[in-house]
């Protein structure tokens, strides 16, 4: 993305976003916790004793604790772009078994090379704007053979809003999303070894549009791109979009939200495994089957 891109992110809009909705993050924060359950049941299917542990973009900590909870004898450093959420990190872990808190952005992380042996991130990504920034600090900080396991949202999400945005006016007011396939050309490019990306498609259901963006609202995951319109957006503009957004109601009466879930994992650079080709081997041996 160049910063003419009116999709271009605002780290500075992100940090005062989530900031301020820290306090009542966990009251609507409903897709976030099932995503976050089913990226830690992938870890049931991998083989790995990990000492140090980083979970980028831990929020409000609920998935941190599933984390301290699965590895009792690791450290986990739990950090967030936004302050506020750091204590809330707290409070939800663990009482005998508490992470290592830190401010920081996941696309220059404050750790030390090699310094972890996961790296786990929950719906965290789509608010990076550099992949490429990002996946090369997660490989610095890796240690050989160390896991990367992720989630992120990709362009199907919020379908529905983003159309009916669309019949309204001419601004993007639904964030941009990245590619599964192009998410995992940034992973190689990084020279993370063996990707594996899969997706879902999750959806819930609202009784209004407005229901949907005041939770939107309430979890500072609106928009936050360069090219959002500025200053307060009409009436008649916002009737405009509820019009346009009734067309998806469904049988049951229900208005759907649509979330594009993607899923990936990936290994650092095994040094044993590396070949002169700069490529690197990876041993199943570090895959479990399922019972």
């Amino acid at each position: 993305m160049t910063v003419d891109d009116p999709f271009q992110l605002d780290k500075a809009l992100i940090r005062a976003s989530f900031d301020r909705a820290a306090p009542h993050y966990d009251r609507v924060a409903v897709l976030q916790r099932e995503v976050g359950r089913r990226l830690l049941e992938r870890l049931e299917l991998i083989r790995l004793e990990p000492q140090r542990i980083l979970d980028a973009g831990c929020g409000t900590g609920t998935i941190t604790a599933g984390l301290l909870r699965r590895y009792r004898k690791a450290q986990v450093v739990a950090l967030d772009l936004a302050l506020a959420m750091l204590p809330r990190a707290r409070h939800h872990a663990p009482w005998l078994h508490r992470p290592a808190l830190v401010c920081g952005d996941a696309e220059a992380l404050p750790l030390a090379d090699g310094s972890c042996d996961m790296v786990f991130s929950n719906l965290t990504f789509q608010w990076c704007a550099d992949l490429d920034r990002l996946f090369g600090e997660i490989r610095r900080v890796l240690r050989p053979g160390g896991l990367l396991m992720f989630s992120t949202l990709g362009p199907d999400t919020l379908t529905e809003l983003r159309q009916s945005w669309a019949a309204a006016d001419g601004y993007n007011h639904v964030n941009a999303f990245i590619d599964m396939h192009d998410v995992g050309d940034a992973l190689l490019r990084a020279g993370l070894c063996d990707p594996v990306m899969d997706a879902e498609r999750l959806t819930l259901t609202y009784h209004q549009v407005n229901d949907l963006m005041r939770d939107l609202k309430v979890l500072g995951a609106h928009n936050v791109s360069q090219g959002r319109p500025h200053g307060l957006t009409g009436r008649g503009r916002l009737r405009a979009m509820s019009r346009a957004y009734e067309r998806f109601r469904d049988k049951d009466g229900k208005l759907p939200a649509s979330y594009e879930v993607v899923y990936g994992h990936a290994w650092g650079p095994a040094l044993s495994h590396t070949r002169a080709d700069g490529a690197a081997a990876f041993p199943v041996s570090r895959l479990r089957r399922r019972p």
